[in-house]
């Protein structure tokens, strides 16, 4: 039995998120789904990262077993002919038998947009939360710094988080208002605000509560400087500051020691 890893891509408007559910659609059910019809063979699929309800990724990165003797650009085309169009794998290749996308990686990039202007655009609302009132990135990069570096982020964690260790390395958290931006091969021209999150792993909800932690700030209703206080607090109900929604959010890359998938797509995101 061999192991495959595969590149894929989602629009999570629609979906429960990754693993599968009682109720309701999820991309880790689909694909399972998808390769049982292939190879008649069930199994899990399993992801570097489980992805909430209505999140999106670009460079999501999952393994699954097979005995099949389909090359795998085959399965890969077998598979995409068997999936949503909202979900697509763009890589498919043999991986090594020690390879587990989650404890393999060595980290992960996160994006979040922000529309922040008056008159919201209805195709970017899909893929960005609607901040109508002016942000000021600057005093919202000045409030990220304080948390870049090795924490415990338990004031950032959301509710039914199952890690045991709160305590995550934040490598980098990036404010722009980028003067392009493209997702799913769409350019955007709506007014945004890009907070492009890294670290070598993330809490529940972490990403969507930093978010909504910087929004509070470049709406002047936090001090930068509240953000050392709320961290050391280590208290998520002491941190007022809302959780995002989800469909801001993009899981855009997933990082590993040794080079995985070497030729990943670029992303104007």
């Amino acid at each position: 039995m061999k192991r495959y890893r595969m590149l894929i891509e989602y629009e999570g408007t629609r979906y429960v998120g990754w693993q599968v559910q009682r109720e309701g659609l999820s991309i880790q059910g689909l694909l399972q789904e998808a390769l049982e019809r292939v190879t008649g063979e069930a199994g899990p699929v399993v992801a570097a990262g489980r992805t909430d309800a209505g999140v999106h990724a670009l460079g999501q990165v999952a393994s699954f077993h097979s005995t099949t003797r389909l090359p795998p650009e085959v399965l890969l085309r077998a598979l995409n002919a068997n999936l949503a169009a909202d979900i697509r794998v763009l890589k498919l290749e043999e991986a090594p038998a020690d390879f587990h996308p989650r404890y393999t990686a060595s980290g992960k990039r996160y994006v979040y947009l922000i529309q922040n202007q008056t008159q919201p655009s209805v195709f970017a609302g899909r893929w960005a939360w609607t901040v109508s009132c002016p942000l000021d990135v600057t005093a919202m990069q000045t409030a990220f710094e304080a948390l870049v570096g090795r924490h415990d982020f338990s004031a950032f964690r959301g509710a039914g988080c199952g890690a045991r260790n709160p305590v995550r390395n934040v490598t980098r958290i990036l404010v722009e208002r980028p003067d392009f931006c493209e997702v799913m091969g769409l350019p955007l021209t709506a007014s945004l605000v890009r907070i492009t999150v890294e670290a070598d792993a993330f809490l529940r909800h972490m990403v969507r509560n930093l978010v909504g932690f910087g929004v509070e700030v470049g709406r002047g209703r936090l001090n930068p400087s509240e953000a050392s206080r709320i961290l050391q607090g280590r208290d998520r109900r002491e941190n007022r500051a809302p959780t995002a929604p989800a469909q801001g959010l993009f899981l855009v890359r997933v990082f590993y020691p040794a080079p995985v998938f070497q030729d990943h797509p670029k992303v104007s995101l």
